[in-house]
């Protein structure tokens, strides 16, 4: 099973987000025992590092837990073709989850996995919260 993981759910792992961290890093843990593949969208990875400036302001330890990340999930790149996709995609109301849907259709996650599914209604890849996830696996 492929699944690509919002950036909601990996803050909630990087930064042990209460109440969400410990779903979160149930996730993360089926994507280090390789039970599914798990992808991180690139733009994912930028848009944490900026965010996570004051929760990490420390610029190594940040680097040091994304690096942490690429070990076990893989980085879905953010091409032109996806932009353009994106961009022609007028179904969604937030051009970044329009950019994750993307990725995850460019990979053939089977689920898009946030705690916004909603956000997602209308990706073709369906979006599950990390509860439902797990509730599958088990």
């Amino acid at each position: 099973m492929k699944i690509l993981i919002d950036t909601n759910v990996l803050i909630d792992y990087t930064t042990q987000r209460q109440p969400f961290t410990e779903n979160a890093s149930k996730i993360i843990d089926l994507c280090i025992n390789e039970t599914v593949q798990g992808y991180i969208a690139v733009h994912s990875l930028l848009n944490m590092f900026f965010i996570l400036r004051k929760e990490i302001p420390d610029v190594s330890e940040r680097r040091e837990r994304f690096l942490d990340l690429t070990e076990f999930l893989d980085v879905v790149e953010v091409d032109k073709t996806i932009v353009l996709s994106a961009l022609k995609n007028d179904s969604f109301c937030d051009f970044e989850d329009c950019v994750q849907a993307e990725c995850a259709n460019r990979i053939g996650a089977d689920y898009i996995v946030t705690r916004n599914v909603k956000d997602f209604a209308q990706s073709s890849i369906k979006a599950i919260t990390p509860e439902e996830l797990l509730k599958e696996m088990a």
